[in-house]
């Protein structure tokens, strides 16, 4: 069995209540809910002795550059930029890893605990070498690779991460989530 996840039911709404072959988990939004929801879920299905074999999480992401497209987008690595370590380096936590790996090919995702929606933060995380920014996903790959699950992450660009990128993102996430749903349908054959 695999485990379908994302931050919010809008990202799911594309896609079936039961989708075969994959429990469904909806976590809520930001880093410590991402991380408390899989961790449960993960620690639930250990204990009864049925471990996923995946983790699949699809969601929407803003992308923080004009070159990428309205698509759907793997993810290979994860950053956080709303932190620093102890001395004042951004992008650097300090007792977590840099960088986290989905052991896939992809982009560089940055994610923080705040809806970017500003040309400075664009900034920012385009220094550090994101390419998408989120909510979730260094937590979530984090916490995979604490189980030793492997994880697939699928971003759906619904915003370019600038002024205005709460009421678009508002406006596009039944989109995207069909983008994603598609997408999953094509690659798993569900």
């Amino acid at each position: 069995m695999k485990l379908l996840v994302a931050a919010l039911d809008s990202e799911l709404s594309a896609f079936p209540a039961d989708l075969p072959g994959f429990a469904r988990l909806v976590t809520g939004p930001g880093k410590l809910k991402a991380a408390y929801g899989l961790t449960r879920a993960l620690d639930a299905a250990q204990e009864a002795g049925a471990p996923y074999e995946e983790i699949l999480v699809v969601g929407t992401a803003g992308a923080v550059g004009d070159e990428l497209a309205a698509d759907v987008y793997e993810v290979a690595t994860a950053i956080q930029h709303d932190v620093q370590d102890l001395d004042g380096v951004p992008g650097r936590h300090v007792s977590l890893p840099e960088r986290v790996q989905t052991g896939r090919p992809g982009l560089t995702i940055a994610t923080g605990d705040s809806f970017v929606d500003d040309a400075d933060a664009v900034a920012r995380i385009r220094a550090l070498g994101g390419e998408l920014v989120d909510m979730e996903t260094f937590a979530y790959v984090w916490v995979a690779g604490q189980f030793g699950v492997p994880i697939r992450v699928l971003r759906a660009v619904s915003d370019r991460a600038q002024d205005g990128a709460t009421q678009i993102w508002d406006e596009v996430v039944a989109a995207c989530s069909a983008q994603l749903r598609e997408r999953v349908r094509a690659e798993y054959g569900v």
